[in-house]
């Protein structure tokens, strides 16, 4: 199992960990940002492929920023992945 913790660039949240195993995503935490939500995203992705996951996530908004804490999982998805 590969442990990743990416730090956030434009979101409240300021860091996102995370375990991938057998390209499955797990124990997703984020650091900071709306807890009850973030928390909720932890839980659907859990055990989800983390491509899939990249792929849905990847381009989400937050407001006026150019980026949110689902848009940063997915970037943070994407540079583990190379």
């Amino acid at each position: 199992m590969d442990h990743v913790s990416f730090r956030t660039s434009g979101t409240c949240a300021v860091q996102i960990d995370f375990d991938v195993e057998d390209g499955k995503l797990h124990n997703v935490k984020f650091l900071g940002g709306c807890n009850g939500n973030l928390k909720a995203i932890g839980k659907l992705v859990e055990g989800k492929d983390a491509g899939e996951v990249a792929d849905i996530l990847r381009g989400n908004t937050c407001g006026m920023k150019g980026t949110s804490c689902a848009d940063q999982l997915a970037k943070a998805i994407d540079k583990y992945n190379g």
